[in-house]
């Protein structure tokens, strides 16, 4: 293993000194998303806590990282406000296409820290959620090697 990163306490014990999680420019979040953010920060800081209490360096080192993580992301947190409207897709509505073999995919467009496409849900920066960005039902945008029909758009 390399050592790299690995110090030593004075007990002896060895522990690795993470790096910072990178932190995007990107900072738009849903209502939604900046509340499940306090939750994770509250979370972290009970078991940065609890890690503490045990002394486990690891688990400090760890759990540090991401609370410094977290709150970076929180204080650069801009909270758009949900769509008033279906007119064009915006941050924050979902969207329905059907692409050319008849695939129906749903996505509701969202901050990069709320995002997970296997629960339907993309990252405002995506190639795919740029593509459908103001765009209207009945436009047509690529989507990987084909063309995808948008069919609905809802808030």
């Amino acid at each position: 293993m390399s050592r790299a990163f690995v110090r030593e306490s004075e007990g002896g014990e060895a522990f690795e000194d993470l790096p910072d999680r990178s932190i995007s420019p990107h900072h738009l979040v849903t209502p939604a998303g900046l509340a499940r953010m306090d939750s994770e920060i509250e979370s972290l800081e009970k078991r940065l806590s609890e890690a503490q209490l045990r002394d486990d360096k690891a688990e400090v080192a760890r759990l540090s990282r991401d609370l410094r993580y977290w709150s970076a992301r929180r204080v650069s947190a801009e909270v758009v406000p949900p769509p008033t409207d279906t007119s064009h897709v915006r941050f924050g509505a979902e969207v329905t296409f059907e692409r050319e073999d008849g695939r129906r995919q749903t996505y509701r467009i969202v901050g990069e820290d709320e995002a997970d496409p296997a629960k339907g849900s993309l990252s405002y920066v995506s190639p795919l959620a740029q593509a459908l960005m103001g765009k209207e039902v009945g436009d047509t945008v690529t989507v990987g090697p084909g063309q995808a029909e948008i069919v609905s758009i809802t808030l």
